[in-house]
């Protein structure tokens, strides 16, 4: 028996011309962040890109992660306390109660699907209602399933089978077509978190994909609109996300991350997790330097209790030789995903990480060379008021969804029935990626 999609909620787009107080959530495997920030409508040649409002933080509140593995709910206890006591320290800080909240999640193996529809133009001259049939034709092709549509965004129309174009209204022509990109998840791993988020007594305004949500707070304008890789290194995921034309093009979720790397330590250093990370923090790197095989780390054993095992003291070498063969490993199933898909053109022009797990020493020059790209790290643009912690590529998701109401205009079409469960035809990606890899 099939599973049914979850009926998740819209969000209202924003009043260009008014001033917003928002509240946001990001659930990551190893931290909980809120913010809540007051948005206020940029005065004209002064918004960053296609931003209608000037984002100011308010307040901010951050967790230890708990009861949450992979991006996915394990235990909703843990994962309640720890969603309340951000958003508890976030309120405390701005001084305001949050009823609602945007959330990020990359839980429910997030990936990318597409339909294709046409319509007739019975007056010629394209309108409102025709680009409302052409949409509600896409929807219909959806069969009922255990995955729910996050984002279902208009890649491009066209008119008689010609170039696409972003905005067809005004336009003539016998026929419109549409391209939909349609990123969607399991529907048990979303209804978690909404069930989780609400115990906490705060609605759910939407859900936002990570990757969607990393690429709007750290890519420039220039890379949204040429093409761009948007790769955000959590602590139990590594998401992918593509950029090009202005829009959202492709989205995937690796089950590897960052804490994987210090698993890896942990087992290899014969001591605790705790350890593990502390020594990945101080010590790590996917890159050797000369000394490594000269410096040693002191490695407390296991049971660190008085008397028992004696420290051991390792060569710094064997450490970075754990960590590179993690995140080779990491980078290599990212290339795999991207040229499956077709996506490799635009990943070498321009390749952005983001990510807590970007942090670690090496990680720029490793994805360089396995991915034969120019890779930059992304941090939150154009947010005013972070904190000095929080200004780092891992709380780009987190500052991404203060940019996304301001795009949500894409799918306000979404309102309409019929957009729920999508599931996508076969074959569509393979043709977007042969026209990337003919025009890159």
């Amino acid at each position: 028996m099939r599973g049914q999609p979850l009926n998740i909620p819209r969000l209202e787009p924003l009043k260009p011309t008014r001033s917003h107080t928002i509240a946001v959530l990001d659930i990551g495997s190893s931290k909980i962040c809120c913010l809540i920030a007051k948005l206020r409508p940029c005065v004209p040649g002064e918004g960053f890109g296609a931003r209608t409002h000037q984002i100011e933080i308010l307040g901010f509140g951050l967790q230890r992660a708990r009861g949450v593995k992979r991006g996915v709910i394990v235990d909703m206890d843990m994962a309640e306390r720890g969603i309340r006591l951000a958003v508890e320290a976030a309120e405390k800080m701005a001084g305001v109660t949050v009823e609602s909240v945007i959330v990020a999640t990359a839980a429910g193996r997030i990936t990318s699907e597409a339909f294709q529809a046409s319509v007739p133009i019975p007056s010629r001259e394209v309108g409102e209602y025709d680009v409302s049939r052409v949409l509600g034709a896409c929807a219909a092709q959806a069969d009922d399933s255990d995955r729910s549509a996050l984002h279902v965004l208009p890649v491009g129309y066209k008119i008689d089978g010609q170039d696409v174009v972003r905005d067809p209204r005004g336009m003539v022509g016998d026929r419109l077509s549409v391209d939909m990109h349609v990123v969607s998840a399991h529907s048990a791993a979303l209804r978690n978190v909404l069930i989780c988020v609400e115990r906490c007594h705060l609605g759910v305004e939407t859900l936002v994909a990570t990757p969607y949500a990393s690429g709007l707070a750290a890519l420039v304008p220039d890379e949204i609109e040429l093409g761009a890789a948007m790769i955000d290194m959590g602590a139990g995921t590594t998401s992918i996300g593509i950029f090009c034309d202005g829009r959202f093009h492709f989205a995937d979720v690796i089950a590897v991350g960052g804490h994987h790397v210090t698993l890896d330590l942990a087992r290899g250093l014969g001591t605790t997790v705790e350890a593990a990370e502390r020594i990945k923090a101080l010590y790590g790197s996917a890159i050797s330097t000369p000394s490594d095989t000269r410096d040693l780390i002191t490695v407390p054993p296991v049971d660190g209790r008085e008397g028992h095992d004696i420290p051991a003291q390792v060569p710094r070498s064997f450490v970075t030789d754990v960590i590179r063969a993690r995140v080779e490993e990491i980078f290599e199933l990212v290339r795999d995903r991207l040229a499956a898909n077709g996506f490799s053109g635009i990943a070498a022009q321009r390749l952005v990480l983001t990510g807590g797990a970007s942090s670690l020493t090496g990680i720029a020059e490793t994805a360089e060379r396995i991915l034969e790209a120019r890779v930059r790290l992304g941090r939150p643009l154009g947010v005013h008021g972070l904190p000095e912690s929080a200004r780092g590529p891992g709380f780009a998701a987190a500052c991404g969804l203060l940019v996304y109401p301001q795009v949500a205009a894409e799918e306000d079409h979404r309102r309409a029935p019929g957009f729920l469960g999508l599931t996508g035809t076969d074959g569509y990606f393979s043709r977007v990626g042969q026209w990337i890899r003919e025009s890159f």
